[in-house]
């Protein structure tokens, strides 16, 4: 069995075929992405990966966990802001396209992909 991009077990050919972008599992690829936006997210991310780096070297020096916890929650923020970049994106392009689709089941699976989502980054 092969997990789906959101990480479940899809067991039949059926499972496979009806991501909401209707790409292959493994070559995957957005449908549009705007220049600025990946530009910007890349710089975000870049970013991040310093925050963390510096959060690296405050828990290592065992400077005050009040501290620590500031700079997490300035990490996870600007995580949330890529994946809003990301989500804003995905529901400009690849899910418009699958719910304009006349494909039989594309849009359902396309509304089931953009639930798990929501689900997963509401926590």
């Amino acid at each position: 069995m092969e997990k789906n991009m959101l990480g479940k077990k899809s067991g039949t050919a059926r499972d496979a075929a009806a991501c909401g972008c209707a790409a292959h599992l493994k070559n995957r690829k957005a449908l549009a992405v705007d220049p600025e936006i990946k530009s910007s997210n890349l710089k975000r991310l870049r970013r991040i990966e310093g925050q963390v780096r510096g959060l690296q070297r405050l828990v290592m020096e065992d400077r005050y966990c009040a501290d620590i916890l500031v700079q997490i929650s300035s990490v996870q923020e600007a995580l949330r802001s890529v994946g809003r970049a990301l989500m804003r994106n995905h529901l400009r392009h690849c899910a418009s396209k699958a719910i304009r689709d006349s494909a039989p089941g594309r849009a359902e699976a396309m509304y089931e992909e953009l639930l798990s989502l929501m689900d997963m980054h509401s926590r």
